[in-house]
């Protein structure tokens, strides 16, 4: 079996940006290299060091309007572009990039939501929806399938994945747990399928939502899972257009 990796993905800041990537260098587990490095803790949330679950930070399933948010790293900087807002630029670690960040967040974060109190440094492992450093691992055929049931294209940015694989069939992802996938000169293993929330729901380009897709997979799949977790294994390159196999 044969397949291709077909896009690259990372989200510089935890659920705000995404920026689309040509190659990347996987670590034995690390996630994928400034993938989730930063988050943005929310008034009243946990402000303890290391990995803390998605509830205590902003995130597209309260506001839809950061879905629709872009990024570009340069360098230690990180330039971010949406739809309603001019474009900014913080480097993070920095005293100005808080500040900076919220003040740019703040008129198209929703007023009933608890704002951002604090820019965080991820630990190590990142600060995905996972508690371990995962590279999300997801499948074109399978949005396909989903945008079928939907009657509406679906831009993969809905689902803040890393890798997205072609070549597959639909669901085909969920028959890997526990192998492992030779991407490049990689090894990743397939841990678990992924759980999805509201963030799903809300369109990249306009940031609003305009697709119930949590309910289209418990319709038509019963269940609201869409690509699978997984952990690097040996260290490698991967590659627009690189030929994916089991190991």
């Amino acid at each position: 079996m044969t397949w291709q990796l077909a896009q690259i993905w990372r989200h510089p800041i935890k659920g705000i940006g995404a920026e689309a990537l040509d190659h990347a260098g996987l670590h034995i587990d690390r996630p994928l290299p400034l993938d989730r490095a930063w988050a943005v803790l929310e008034q009243g949330g946990e402000a303890a060091d290391g990995w803390r679950p998605c509830r205590n930070f902003l995130r597209g399933a309260k506001a839809p309007s950061l879905m629709a948010i872009t990024a570009r790293t340069e360098g230690d900087t990180i330039h971010l572009s949406h739809p309603d807002r001019p474009d900014l630029s913080i480097t993070p670690g920095t005293p100005d990039a808080g500040p900076a960040l919220f003040d740019w967040l703040n008129p198209i974060y929703p007023a009933d939501r608890r704002g951002p109190a604090a820019l965080v440094k991820a630990p190590p492992a990142g600060m995905s929806d996972a508690p371990f450093a995962s590279v999300a691992v997801l499948n074109l055929a399978s949005l396909r399938a989903l945008s079928q049931k939907l009657g509406q294209a679906l831009d993969p940015r809905r689902f803040r994945g890393n890798l997205w694989l072609d070549g597959l069939a639909p669901w085909e992802e969920f028959d890997l747990v526990g192998k492992r996938l030779r991407i490049g000169t990689a090894e990743l293993e397939v841990i678990e399928p992924i759980g999805r929330c509201r963030a799903t729901e809300a369109n990249p380009q306009t940031g609003r939502r305009d697709a119930a897709t949590l309910a289209a997979l418990e319709d038509g799949w019963g269940h609201t899972q869409f690509g699978v977790y997984t952990m690097v294994r040996r260290a490698g390159r991967v590659a627009l257009g690189d030929e994916v196999t089991l190991a």
